[in-house]
């Protein structure tokens, strides 16, 4: 097992409530688990997220910790939080990175996989992951 290790899973869901397709405007939700599965416990720090629609249209969202939060993970412990995104076409995909400081001082990053944001079904389709 690496000494300094973040795995993260996510889950996607479309947000009817949240939409307005007339006005090309496509409401998300993500649930992220963030679960420390190194040896040494770490403290993540900020968050850097890609953001991309059907057409291309890149965004890039930087900023420090998750939902208000900066979580101290010791080994094997698990932070979730649920945060959304819109977007101007029904789909597109998310992926990014967490920056990461072990308690001795080693900074490292965590890769946030891919994932698909679709809206379809009313919200009660589960969304796709890319692995």
């Amino acid at each position: 097992m690496p000494k300094y290790q973040f795995s993260c899973e996510v889950i996607p869901q479309y947000m009817p409530e949240q939409s307005s397709p007339e006005d090309a405007v496509y409401g998300f939700a993500y649930t992220v688990t963030i679960t420390n599965t190194g040896e040494a416990t770490a403290q993540l720090i900020s968050r850097h997220w890609v953001i991309v629609d059907a057409n291309g249209l890149s965004e890039e969202v930087k900023g420090l910790g998750v939902v208000g939060n900066q979580p101290l993970l010791k080994p094997g412990e698990s932070f979730q939080y649920t945060s959304g995104s819109r977007l101007r076409t029904a789909s597109g995909t998310m992926h990014g990175s967490y920056f990461c400081v072990a308690e001795d001082g080693e900074r490292f990053e965590a890769a946030i996989p891919m994932f698909v944001l679709e809206a379809s079904d009313g919200g009660n389709a589960p969304g796709r992951i890319l692995h």
